[in-house]
């Protein structure tokens, strides 16, 4: 099964120290190279995103995210896994569950 791994909120690299923001990024790396990755993305921050909306056929858009919350979209991994109990240890390993969320969706396939 298709899951994506959606990273929310997280480790502030800036605070960490060089080996350990390197230690971190490795952890990073071991997800994205392994065999059921098959996709995935770090999200630049949100004060360079737009919205889109469309309301009686008018484009809508404003600057930043759709909702103001503490734990922000940050990136995504997309993996194909025999289970959800495989989605889930992998989304244990992303560094960002230590201080934010992952949250694990399967993917619609057409």
């Amino acid at each position: 099964m298709k899951y994506a791994l959606l990273i929310y909120g997280g480790i502030d690299m800036e605070t960490l120290s060089e080996p350990d923001r390197n230690a971190v990024y490795g952890e990073y790396m071991d997800i994205s190279s392994a065999a059921s990755t098959y996709g995935g993305a770090e999200l630049q921050e949100t004060d360079v995103t737009t919205t889109v909306r469309v309301r009686d056929s008018e484009v809508l858009t404003a600057d930043g995210p759709y909702a103001e919350t503490k734990e922000v979209l940050g990136g995504l991994f997309l993996v194909d896994v025999a289970n959800l109990d495989d989605a889930i240890a992998i989304a244990a390993r992303i560094p960002a569950a230590r201080e934010g969320a992952i949250e694990v969706r399967p993917v619609v396939e057409h």
